[in-house]
C-alpha cells in the first residue's frame, strides 16, 4: 500500500477535498490521508510515498521532518531543499536570464545590522551607496519588499528618496528589494503543477481578497490568445528552472507584455472562498492527479524530490514543450 500525506495548517477546504479525490481516483493499492506525525527519527523513513507540504514555510520541524522524509525516500512537493534556498531576488535574476520579463530590481542592505555584526563587517560596503543611478534605474514610485518571503508582510510603496529612506528605517534587518512600479491593464496568477499543467485565472490584486478572482481580462480576440501562450510559456521556463512541483506565477500586463510579479509560493491559496469554485476544482483534480503519478513513480530508498534545471543549467537555452492543461470533468 502506497499513501499520499497532505501536511497542512489552518486551511480546511483543499486539504479534504484532495484526499477525498485521491481516494476516489487512484488506482488501487494508493491511499490518501492527513499526516500524521508521532515520532522524528534521523535516517528513518516515513509511512508516506508522497507528501503535499502547505504549511512548512511557517513551522521550522515541519521542514525538518520533510528533509529527513525527502532523504529516504518519500517524494516530497514541494522539494524542502530548495525552499531553504530559495528567495526573490535570485528568483528574478534567473527570470533575466531566462528571458521572461520582470520589473527593473536593485537590492537594499538592510537599515540595521545582522545581530552579531559590527561596523567592520560591512567594510567591503560603500557609503553612501549609488542612489541617484538606482533611482534613475527603478523610478518613482516604486515597491520595496523583503528580498525574500510572502504574504504581502513589508511591502511598502514609496514615491520619492525621501520617502523610501523613511520607509526604509522600519524594516529592521530585512534586506529589501527595491522595485519598479508596473501601472498594468491585466494581472493574471497562474498554477503550475508537475511542471506541465498551467491553469491561467484573471486577477485583481487590488480587490477585497474574496474578489480578487472575479474579474474578467481586458484584452481579447487574438491578442488575448498570443498572450495566453507567451504566459503559458513563461510560467512552464520559471517552474522548470526553480524546480517547483506546485506553484502559483503572477503576471501584470503592461503594453501587451506580461511581467512576471511573484513566482515563488510553497503553499499557493487553494481556498475555495478566495479562488471561486471553478477554479478550485481544477487544482483539487490536477493536484490529485499529479500526487497519484508521484507515488506510482516513485521508489523506496530513492531520491524521488525533483529539482530544478538551474541546478545543472542557469539558462534554459532549448525552448520548453508546453502541454495543455487537462479539460475540466463535465
Amino acid at each position: 500500500m502506497k499513501k499520499i500525506g497532505i501536511l497542512f495548517g489552518m486551511e480546511d477546504t483543499f486539504p479534504w477535498a484532495f484526499i477525498e479525490e485521491v481516494n476516489k481516483t487512484a488506482p488501487k493499492g494508493i491511499i490518501a490521508e492527513a499526516v500524521q506525525i508521532d515520532k522524528v527519527e534521523q535516517g528513518v523513513a516515513t509511512d508516506y510515498s508522497v507528501i503535499i507540504d502547505r504549511i512548512s514555510q511557517d513551522v521550522p520541524f515541519y521542514r525538518a521532518y520533510l528533509k529527513n522524509a525527502a532523504l529516504c525516500g518519500t517524494a516530497v512537493i514541494n522539494n524542502p531543499f530548495w525552499w531553504s534556498a530559495d528567495e526573490k531576488f535570485f528568483n528574478n535574476c534567473l527570470a533575466v536570464k531566462l528571458g521572461v520579463p520582470v520589473p527593473k530590481t536593485v537590492l537594499l542592505p538592510s537599515k540595521e545590522r545582522p545581530t552579531d555584526t559590527s561596523e567592520k563587517s560591512f567594510r567591503n560596503l560603500v557609503a553612501p551607496l549609488d542612489w541617484g543611478y538606482m533611482f534613475n534605474q527603478i523610478g518613482f514610485p516604486a515597491y520595496m519588499k523583503p528580498h525574500a518571503g510572502g504574504g504581502w508582510k513589508s511591502v511598502y510603496r514609496v514615491d520619492s528618496p525621501e520617502d523610501l529612506w523613511q520607509k526604509h528605517g522600519e524594516t529592521g534587518q530585512l534586506v529589501m528589494l527595491l522595485q519598479e512600479e508596473i501601472q498594468f491593464t491585466d494581472y493574471y496568477r497562474c498554477y503550475c503543477l508537475n511542471g506541465k499543467y498551467v491553469h491561467i485565472m484573471p486577477y485583481e490584486p487590488r480587490n477585497p481578497h474574496h474578489l480578487r478572482y472575479a474579474t474578467q481580462p481586458k484584452t481579447q480576440g487574438e491578442a488575448h490568445k498570443k498572450l495566453m501562450a507567451t504566459i503559458n510559456d513563461y510560467v512552464l521556463k520559471l517552474n522548470h528552472a526553480l524546480g517547483y512541483d506546485f506553484n502559483t506565477v503572477e503576471f501584470a500586463i503592461r503594453d501587451g507584455i506580461p511581467y512576471a510579479i511573484d513566482f515563488c509560493n510553497p503553499a499557493p491559496d487553494a481556498d475555495i472562498h478566495s479562488v471561486g469554485q471553478g477554479n478550485f476544482d481544477w487544482i483539487v483534480e490536477n493536484a490529485a492527479k499529479m500526487a497519484i503519478e508521484r507515488a506510482i513513480e516513485q521508489v523506496d530508498g530513492k531520491n524521488n524530490c525533483t529539482w530544478g534545471t538551474y541546478v545543472k543549467d542557469a539558462v534554459i537555452s532549448e525552448p520548453i514543450s508546453t502541454k495543455k492543461a487537462p479539460a475540466k470533468k463535465k
